[in-house]
């Protein structure tokens, strides 16, 4: 009888925790699928490279956490982790991105996530972000935490931070597209908006910046996007 009852946790004791990995580079969704199905506990059970598959994925899977780039090639990652917590309010999300911590950890934090780690970080560092979230527990690097609670025991003055910290999330996004050598109309296209919303964002992203003119803006955000090595 007891063996019986020691089978019967074994067979309904998960085969691991069920992830979804959302990138868009397939070399680097493989490596993570690969180093993650290593570990014991862990198991990768669905691949996306955009928004809509990566809805539709959480859709058809049972999931217990997924793992989000910002940078994807139809609609950015904080809009998906926005529509992900509407749809899945209970399936934690962790950010592996690329992307400077110190512009875009609080906002993928606003936007619903529950943890984010640079994909400059050691393995080790990742697989501890994903039991930690997996644990309902928000995960971010020592230096951010810190960062974080200064804020919130300091209090931020009116205008702290860099001038891109001012920018909102769909500003930024202008920005960086805007980088990538785009123009206002492939931006309005591609963010499903008309082209005088993304005139007004322009205008307010130069103001922020303290940019004179359109040329400043352009050359401006093609610097930040080299300096940020997106692609």
């Amino acid at each position: 009888m007891k063996a019986e009852k020691s089978k019967k946790r074994t067979t309904t004791e998960p085969s691991g925790l069920r992830i979804l990995i959302v990138d868009d580079h397939p070399i680097v969704r493989k490596g993570l699928v690969g180093m993650i199905n290593q570990e014991d506990g862990l198991k990768v059970v669905a691949e996306a490279e955009d928004y809509h598959q990566a809805l539709d994925a959480m859709k058809a899977n049972q999931l217990d956490l997924a793992i989000v780039d910002l940078t994807l090639q139809d609609v950015g990652g904080l809009d998906l982790i926005k529509q992900a917590v509407a749809l899945h309010p209970t399936l934690p999300i962790l950010v592996l991105s690329m992307h400077d911590e110190s512009l875009y950890a609080q906002r993928a934090l606003r936007a619903g996530a529950k943890g984010y780690i640079m994909k400059q970080e050691g393995a080790e560092k990742l697989i501890t972000a994903i039991r930690t979230v997996c644990r309902g527990e928000v995960y971010v690097s020592e230096k951010m935490a810190s960062r974080i609670l200064g804020k919130l025991v300091g209090g931020q003055p009116a205008g702290a931070g860099t001038p891109l910290e001012q920018l909102s999330d769909r500003e930024l996004e202008v920005f960086g597209l805007l980088g990538r050598g785009m123009g206002t109309r492939d931006i309005a296209d591609k963010l499903c908006v008309s082209v005088k919303t993304i005139e007004s964002h322009r205008e307010h992203i130069k103001e922020k910046l303290k940019l004179k003119n359109a040329n400043e803006l352009v050359q401006h955000a093609t610097q930040w996007v080299i300096q940020e090595g997106m692609d």
